[in-house]
């Protein structure tokens, strides 16, 4: 399934947009991916009748499509193919030899990857705000897609996760903007250059470069050189916005044929924040503009990660004319990102919070900001290195650093180990003995049950509990809650 070879068979080309003109019925493969399910959402509003196949089909995308009325076909199969769709969309989870995408190739059937179809069928027409980096990509989006909705522009946004205030996280939009997260993650199996170079940004926001996505990346320089080419694809009627705290992105910028407009926490940005105060419920602070007073921000968010975000979404808003006094409702309004620092609840005295927080760097800086916010409670942080790079140990001396600020460390074995090289593979035990060196109160245990056990024997009243993982996590932190509704609680101190 090479670009070449579909343009034989007549199948779909990103550079002529060869859809077939009598489209109705388009397969999705890998439907229950994020993704791929808000672009079944999208394609169901615009009238299509929408099918999938997945090989994980669980809540809370499984519940998401059964809403949208989108059948899953439980595994991948030749038989998901008939009756034939009139276009198949394949998402990046498909490999050559998936039997399904071997069947697509023998019928010779059109297809896109997910990238293709978002651009054919979303961005068309839209001013495409591209939001990349390592970090922040969610949270940034939702906090733009959240201030151009309040100031009713009506935006069309794809998020990684799901925004409190929209309760989804797609939404056409009739606006003239579309919020899109760029993810360097590679397109398809037959595509395999990253999935913003697909999204042809009117702005591009670049919150951080380090080295991520080991599994597909060779090195940082590697990394660097794609977000380097998404910066070329942005146009000199658009607007590059970037973190200056970031030094790889400072020096990228001097390449930059498209106008620049920097901010961050260092004195040398032209926008930054001054005067942070974390309350209890709030945080706020003031935004200086080219060494001048431009609004003053409270919102519910907190740590300096998300200062930062928060940031670049004042800088994007300014650069579209929308008045600071509705930035600063909007901002003030915001309500977050499920699994973003997520209040899932507190039971006895016990709160517990969820996050996405994965790569050493996000780690890092989630728990430096629950220790900001809960300084005075015992922070239990529970981590499970789930990801195809958090599984490999080019992070493994890294991690060791993350968890300074926690009071007690909890971490399983890693899920599908066996699907990593031995000589490859990251070790949970290894960072355990690694953090006890350090004097830290560190755990490790061979699965997710008996950590539950441990953790509800340990936990007291007062304390807070960080689940950290990109993916379910066996649903751990509903299974805490449960069992701490139903346990005798030890009293702190």
């Amino acid at each position: 399934m090479q670009d070449q070879q579909q343009k034989k068979r007549g199948g779909l080309s990103p550079e002529l947009n060869l859809v077939p003109k009598d489209l109705r019925h388009i397969h999705l493969m890998g439907v229950c991916g994020t993704g791929m399910a808000s672009l079944g959402g999208m394609l169901k509003e615009k009238g299509y009748l929408v099918t999938g196949s997945d090989q994980n089909i669980y809540p809370p995308m499984s519940t998401f499509l059964e809403g949208l009325s989108i059948p899953i076909l439980d595994g991948y199969s030749p038989q998901n193919l008939h009756p034939l769709p009139d276009l198949v969309v394949v998402g990046n989870v498909i490999t050559r030899d998936n039997p399904e995408a071997m069947k697509l190739s023998r019928l010779g059937l059109p297809y896109l990857s997910f990238p293709q179809a978002l651009r054919h069928f979303a961005l068309k027409g839209k001013r495409s705000i591209v939001v990349s980096g390592t970090h922040g990509k969610t949270t940034t989006s939702a906090i733009i897609a959240w201030i151009l909705e309040k100031a009713g522009l009506d935006p069309g946004f794809m998020i990684g996760g799901i925004p409190q205030d929209f309760q989804t996280n797609f939404k056409l939009g009739k606006g003239p903007h579309f919020v899109i997260e760029g993810d360097e993650y590679d397109t398809a199996f037959f595509d395999k250059v990253p999935k913003f170079f697909h999204y042809s940004p009117w702005v591009t926001i670049l919150t951080s470069i380090e080295f991520d996505h080991a599994d597909i990346y060779r090195d940082l320089d590697h990394v660097v050189e794609s977000f380097r080419r998404l910066i070329d694809l942005t146009p000199p009627e658009g607007l590059l916005i970037a973190n200056g705290d970031d030094p790889r992105i400072r020096r990228e910028l001097q390449g930059a044929r498209c106008p620049v407009s920097s901010y961050g926490l260092l004195e040398d940005s032209l926008w930054k924040p001054v005067d942070i105060s974390v309350q209890e419920d709030f945080t706020r602070f003031r935004v200086i503009k080219h060494a001048r007073e431009y609004l003053t921000v409270v919102t519910p968010m907190y740590g300096r990660h998300n200062i930062s975000n928060l940031l670049s979404a004042v800088v994007l808003a300014d650069f579209l004319g929308i008045a600071p006094f509705v930035i600063s409702d909007a901002v003030r309004t915001f309500r977050g990102v499920r699994r973003r620092q997520e209040m899932l609840g507190e039971k006895r005295g016990v709160l517990v919070l969820d996050d996405f927080a994965h790569h050493p760097t996000s780690v890092k800086a989630t728990i430096e900001a629950v220790r900001e916010k809960h300084g005075r409670r015992r922070l239990i942080a529970v981590f499970e290195p789930r990801s195809n790079s958090r599984r490999r140990n080019v992070f493994q001396a890294r991690y060791a650093s993350s968890f300074d600020n926690a009071d007690l460390v909890m971490i399983p074995e890693p899920p599908l180990m066996e699907k990593i090289p031995a000589a490859e593979r990251f070790s949970s035990q290894r960072l355990v003995e690694d953090l006890k060196k350090k004097g830290l109160n560190a755990s490790y245990f061979p699965n997710t049950d008996q950590l539950l056990e441990a953790l509800v024997d340990k936990v007291q009243s007062g304390d807070v509990v960080l689940i950290m993982s990109n993916g379910r996590f066996d649903n751990l932190p509903c299974r805490i809650l449960k069992r701490l509704d139903n346990s005798e609680m030890v009293p702190s101190g």
